[in-house]
């Protein structure tokens, strides 16, 4: 006895199945790969340049104290 599977029908008959599922598992890859490189790169936000330490240093000096 065949299971059949009905995911997608149309005039491709068996084929509609196959070309639906390679859809899903192209999206589910580049899912994946895009989830690794958001875990694995730095956010650019917490990246810090030279340039924006020696401007912080100086934004320091300008402000007032804080009293207690």
């Amino acid at each position: 006895m065949h299971t059949i599977i009905i995911l997608a029908h149309g005039s491709l008959g068996e084929w509609d199945e196959l070309i639906f599922l390679s859809i899903a598992a192209i999206f589910l890859i580049m899912m994946g790969i895009a989830w690794v490189r958001s875990r694995v790169s730095t956010p650019e936000a917490l990246e810090e340049s030279p340039e924006e330490s020696s401007t912080s240093a100086s934004n320091n000096e300008e402000r007032f104290p804080l009293e207690k």
